[in-house]
């Protein structure tokens, strides 16, 4: 039985009572609502959005509040081999696109259609956000993205022009006390924001005393950024020399070398020639892998390759052993036609392929459904949620290694493997792969992930599929393994007689009662025609090196058989993370509540509104994914609400708060109360649904004024 509500004051917020541990919040609607300060909420909508620090005034004077909440980095960066930090030439692509802030700087997505979207994150290693902002902080989503797929994220320090001297002398002319005020306001915010460093981009000349502090500056900023963000960069860009002259150099010479010894790597302009990087191999000493040679993708100066011809110059910086940093490979999207943009994304990579190496995953719980962050509509476990474009770049799933798998020898058969937004199992989007099993072969396999992961003694596989068309053609996972000590393998078949490495795990049959949560749809049809097959391995001593799909064709057939088959799903998870208990959603609170009309008042009744208002929780987020935000409610009634009332799906946060924007509500007729309930479903990392008794909640009680 709810409690009696005491009267409040218009528009104040207070906690009421719990109803079954469920907190209950009263509202008095009003529609003269202070806004919500502009940095951090877009201005029409009150949505959260990304930002960036104009001024060094506003730099300095940055400090942490709870609106800073949204931009933070719930993923934190992935465990990969081989560590950014090993001698193997890196792969840096530096994101610049149209000035920056775009859709990305929707923290919670929008509704965009045909947004750019990148990845290919298995071929990177170092992801810069770049803009001509003074200090550009990363959108969270691609912190978010970036960490999910082991990828070092920097954010952008730039001064240019007569502002930039001005804001140089400032700062780095007087003594030291001035420069590490900087320098710990810039480890301070990558630090709390979840990102991993600075590319530095001094853009203008410098006098005497400015340039002469410089190094120390550098210096000491990498030094506080490695102490508050382990494994760290700060990244110098080519343009001022010791003497404070502003004048590229296209390479690492005697000129700019003393800031290149001050932090952990260069990243040269782009209009170098052969002889640059000769004459750099010199330069560097053992530190060839902390030069990032510059390509710019748009081909503008006097460049080498860049658009579909950028493989030349990734070949010449390999032939010397140099790291590379991609500038604005978005071109593929800004300069070309927008419905051919997988298309040609696909191609400049592919173009590319041969140069790159990609890194490995080497932590468990793995999970992916392929989600691009995007799509066309909106699916939870083949259950169609939302029909209508979206895009969010926290929400996109761990991607694969795309491209062409062909048999060796003279054998005909091949697989592709394509992103594809026509139907999805969960997300928006799901990975399709085509291929032909020749005659004279029982079938072809691709590698989709590569791995180094230590493996517990038991661990669950899971893959969702469907055929497109009828076919008898089989599908199943294979994994590689290697040794983490002496790699026993049990229950699992050898493909591989020469090294043993490679098996083709059984499907359950009987799927173990005590992880039903997990396997409870598995050997199922399922709802769009999807099936979900289930795997048992029991290891010893293992790393799991790979995983791939296989097709094979029926026993007895002996003609070449073409197959078109949709990824929804894939699971690697260890036995006793299944088996743990999961904590529970805590104290869901509502505030920050903003109201709108939604129209003209209906005859005789209030007019429809529109509700905005921000939810906290409590939760440890490194438990999760992520969380789905529901309600469902009515007004005109201050009963509890029927639990079998379906829950509305609002969003996805990636954060412990969520803000809902202009939600349609009925206005309370006088006298009445409108009842909205706020549900914060939590979605483990293992991939699998909680119970709804689980979710966190809180009520909103509304009337009109008195």
């Amino acid at each position: 039985m709810e409690a009696p509500v005491v009267a409040r004051p218009p528009g104040r917020r207070t906690k009421e009572d719990e109803e079954e541990g469920e907190a209950v919040f009263r509202e008095v609607v009003s529609f003269t609502r202070a806004p919500l300060p502009g940095r951090y909420y877009d201005k029409d909508t009150s949505t959260p959005i990304s930002f960036y620090l104009s001024s060094l005034e506003e730099l300095l004077a940055w400090a942490p509040l709870m609106d800073d909440g949204f931009n933070v980095a719930l993923e934190p960066l992935r465990c990969r081999q081989p560590p950014l930090s090993s001698h193997r030439p890196r792969t840096l692509l530096c994101h610049d696109m149209m000035g920056g802030y775009l859709d990305d700087r929707f923290i919670q997505g929008s509704a965009v259609p045909n947004p750019y979207c990148f990845y290919h994150w298995q071929s990177i290693d170092v992801f810069v956000y770049f803009s001509h902002r003074m200090v550009t902080i990363p959108p969270v989503g691609w912190t978010n993205t970036a960490h999910r797929h082991g990828v070092c994220v920097l954010g952008t320090f730039i001064t240019e022009w007569n502002e930039g001297k001005r804001v140089c002398e400032a700062f780095l002319a007087g003594d030291e006390h001035s420069y590490q005020a900087v320098a710990d306001q810039l480890a301070r915010m990558a630090q709390f924001f979840g990102f991993d460093g600075w590319l530095i981009n001094i853009e203008n000349a410098l006098s005497a005393a400015a340039v002469g502090h410089l190094p120390a500056f550098l210096r000491y900023l990498t030094t506080q950024l490695h102490r508050q963000v382990p494994g760290g960069l700060v990244l110098w860009y080519d343009s001022v020399l010791q003497s404070g002259q502003l004048k590229w150099q296209d390479e690492l010479n005697e000129q700019n070398r003393v800031f290149f010894d001050s932090c952990d790597g260069f990243f040269t302009n782009y209009n170098w020639q052969e002889e640059h990087l000769e004459r750099m191999r010199g330069q560097a000493g053992e530190r060839l892998a902390d030069i990032y040679v510059g390509v710019d993708v748009f081909a503008r100066g006097n460049v080498v390759g860049g658009r579909f011809d950028t493989d030349k110059s990734l070949e010449l910086i390999r032939k010397h052993g140099f790291s590379v940093a991609l500038f604005a490979p978005g071109w593929v999207y800004e300069c070309l036609e927008k419905r051919d943009f997988f298309k040609n994304q696909d191609k400049f990579w592919s173009l590319l392929e041969r140069y790159l190496a990609p890194h490995s995953t080497c932590s468990l719980p793995f999970v992916t459904s392929f989600c691009l962050g995007m799509g066309t509509r909106r699916v939870c476990y083949g259950q169609e949620e939302a029909v209508g474009p979206w895009y969010h770049l926290s929400a996109q799933d761990i991607q694969p290694l795309f491209g062409e798998h062909r048999l060796g020898g003279d054998g005909q058969g091949w697989v592709k493997t394509h992103c594809c937004l026509a139907d999805a199992w969960h997300g928006g989007s799901s990975l399709l792969l085509r291929g032909v099993i020749p005659p004279e072969v029982g079938n072809v396999a691709v590698r989709l992930f590569s791995l180094q992961v230590p493996l517990p003694p038991r661990i669950f596989l899971s893959m969702v599929y469907k055929f497109e068309g009828p076919t008898d053609v089989g599908v199943g996972l294979e994994l590689t393994t290697g040794d983490a000590g002496s790699c026993h393998v049990g229950g699992i078949s050898v493909l591989s007689a020469d090294t043993g490495s490679r098996h083709r795990p059984q499907p359950l049959r009987v799927p173990p009662t005590k992880l039903a949560r997990w396997v409870g749809r598995c050997g199922q049809m399922l709802s769009g025609g999807w099936v979900q097959r289930c795997y048992e391995v029991s290891l010893r001593g293992c790393l799991l090196l790979d995983l791939l799909v296989s097709f094979s064709r029926p026993p007895g057939s002996q003609e070449e058989k073409s197959f078109v088959c949709r990824l929804g799903e894939i699971q690697v998870v260890g036995a006793d993370s299944l088996l743990a208990p999961l904590p529970q959603v805590q104290a869901v609170t509502v505030s920050l509540v903003h109201w709108r009309r939604a129209g003209s008042e209906p005859e005789g009744r209030p007019a429809p509104l529109q509700l905005s208002c921000s939810l906290h929780w409590s939760y440890p987020l490194p438990e999760v994914r992520c969380f789905r935000v529901h309600c469902r409610g009515r007004a005109g009634v201050a009963s509890p609400l029927p639990a079998l009332e379906e829950p509305v799906f609002l969003g996805l946060a990636f954060a412990n708060q969520y803000r809902v924007v202009d939600l349609a509500v009925e206005a309370p007729g006088p006298g009445q109360d409108g009842r909205v309930q706020f549900l914060v479903e939590p979605v483990p990392k293992e991939g699998f649904l909680v119970p709804a008794a689980e979710w966190g909640r809180a009520t909103l009680l509304y009337s009109g004024p008195e």
